[in-house]
């Protein structure tokens, strides 16, 4: 008997506890304290100085730091447009997640995943104050400081196959201070072809979250860990210098592209050409260029009298997009009065090439690159080309990255600066405060190893604005050379004053090179206040 009356003992107690546990979990989920009281508002200057500090977190940020502005005018507009908002931001979500519940569906006894409500509730995420940031970059950088505390209702609907699962988020509050960055500029709506998002300090979060209707977040230990772990997990993926970018003009010719590579082309020979002349032979020459690009064809040089010439001339092309770029390649017969004949032309994508890997091709000359063109079945010879693509070195670091385009002018770090060949891209943004005696119709003109460039005319402008990019294809590195760079104005073309100096500035070209790319303002000499706007890169291979 005394064993007995252990083990009943032992098992009532074990029952009685897990009962009382459960009762009381019962009673402390479901049952909300009575006794919460009205807050009371009092004055500012009525407030102690202990309570005065604990509200300086909630102070907007237009108040306490004068590097941001009131946008009052902001919120007012949110606020008016906060239930479309609502309603398009919550269809947004329906779409975007039910192909994600879809593939849930026959697993783990589930029948169905359903939003039995979804709304983002009547009060809309406030602006208190926003940063926006001078750059010399293509780019327009804001930090909005925004605060949500909003009676957010959600309740997703779990249906198994023997009872259903009722998830509740609701009154859902997020403080955060993101940095937005909009680059680059462009000159096609919406005018920038890039959108990044970082943050900038460790957001807050909070809400309530019922689970069959009850408040799980009210569980001791359970409210803070969960609010804890979900702002380090969103400040572990988004804080600076981690981005969130999402391309808005991806693709698209309104987006600026850089060169990324140099496209090494030896043009080796034809054979087998059509006979155009008179006496039976063709003067031929090849033209080749890259798609997607105004810049003039490159040329061979002319093999007179010859269906089979051998050229072996290389040529240096610039990459700006390996994955849709290609390569053309006319061949002519050149003639001496007459518009010159077309022998034959043949295209070659760029992404069949694998980096620094040389690659011959002998193509068959067509007369168009239209298939269903019965012209194309004849025999106009071939050509054969070697190609090799290499892409420029660039830096694998992120946060390289992002610091090379915040800190102008800083450098990229260790470099191995060599002898070796590359692309200097200089790139003329734009001056400020020029002003001639005569006229100010600007342009500049950029001067480098006696090759002579210039950008469009400005009208009537002392703030001209060009934005226009030339490229030098050097063989060495110009480690100890200077470019030169002259702000001109245009007169009339009956005018006594034709032209006119508004002023020059002569730069150090090792500068470039050992920091890979410098963006800065420089004072016009021979200007009273002229200020020219340059951005230069050196790449190599």
């Amino acid at each position: 008997m005394g064993l007995v009356s252990t083990l009943l003992g032992v098992l009532g107690f074990g029952i009685g506890t897990s009962v009382g546990l459960l009762v009381g979990y019962f009673f402390y989920i479901y049952f909300q304290p009575s006794d919460v009281k009205d807050p009371i508002v009092r004055p500012l200057h009525e407030l102690d100085s202990k309570t005065l500090q604990s509200l300086i977190p909630e102070i907007p940020y237009w108040m306490k730091n004068p590097d941001y502005e009131r946008v009052d005018w902001l919120n007012k507009f949110i606020l008016d447009m906060w239930p479309c908002l609502d309603k398009a931001i919550c269809n947004t979500i329906q779409s975007t997640v039910k192909p994600i519940f879809d593939q849930y569906i026959g697993k783990y006894w589930i029948e169905s995943i359903e939003f039995d409500h979804l709304t983002l509730g009547s009060l809309p995420p406030t602006i208190h104050g926003v940063k926006v940031y001078e750059s010399q970059e293509k780019e327009l950088v804001v930090e909005p400081a925004m605060r949500w505390a909003g009676n957010t209702n959600v309740v997703l609907v779990l249906k198994l196959s023997i009872f259903r699962v009722t998830i509740q988020l609701l009154d859902l509050q997020i403080s955060l201070v993101p940095r937005v960055t909009l680059k680059p500029l462009v000159p096609s709506f919406p005018c920038f072809a890039n959108l990044s998002v970082s943050l900038m300090e460790k957001p807050k979060v909070d809400f309530g979250l019922k689970i069959f209707g009850g408040d799980i977040m009210a569980i001791p230990g359970l409210y803070r860990f969960i609010q804890d772990t979900i702002a380090t997990q969103v400040s572990n993926i988004y804080h600076w210098p981690n981005l969130l970018e999402i391309p808005i003009l991806e693709g698209s010719s309104a987006a600026v592209k850089k060169p990324v590579g140099i496209l090494n082309v030896n043009v080796v020979r034809a054979y087998n050409l059509r006979k155009m002349d008179i006496l039976g032979k063709s003067d031929p020459y090849v033209k080749l260029s890259l798609s997607g690009e105004g810049l003039p064809s490159k040329k061979t040089s002319i093999k007179m009298r010859n269906l089979n010439p051998e050229w072996n001339e290389q040529f240096k092309l610039i990459v700006k997009d390996p994955e849709t770029q290609v390569l053309q390649l006319h061949v002519y017969d050149w003639e001496k009065v007459k518009m010159h004949d077309k022998l034959g032309m043949q295209v070659i994508p760029l992404n069949v090439l694998i980096p620094h890997e040389t690659k011959e091709f002998t193509l068959d000359l067509q007369k168009n690159m239209n298939p269903n063109d019965l012209q194309n079945q004849r025999n106009r010879g071939k050509i054969v080309v070697q190609l090799t693509f290499d892409p420029f070195k660039e830096d694998t670091s992120s946060f390289s990255k992002v610091l090379d385009e915040k800190l102008s002018g800083i450098d990229r770090g260790i470099q191995d600066v060599s002898d070796n060949g590359g692309l200097l891209l200089v790139t003329i943004e734009a001056a400020e405060d020029i002003e001639g005696k005569h006229h100010t119709n600007a342009y500049a003109v950029v001067l480098f190893r006696g090759e002579k460039k210039k950008t469009k005319v400005i009208r009537r402008s002392r703030d001209p604005r060009w934005n226009e990019d030339f490229q030098f294809m050097l063989e060495e590195a110009p480690k100890d050379e200077k470019l030169h760079i002259e702000v001109l104005s245009k007169g009339r073309f009956f005018s006594f004053h034709s032209k006119e100096s508004l002023g020059y500035v002569d730069i150090n070209i090792s500068d470039v090179v050992n920091n890979g790319r410098i963006n800065q303002r420089y004072h016009l000499i021979n200007s009273r206040s002229g200020v020219i706007h340059i951005e230069m890169e050196w790449n190599t291979t």
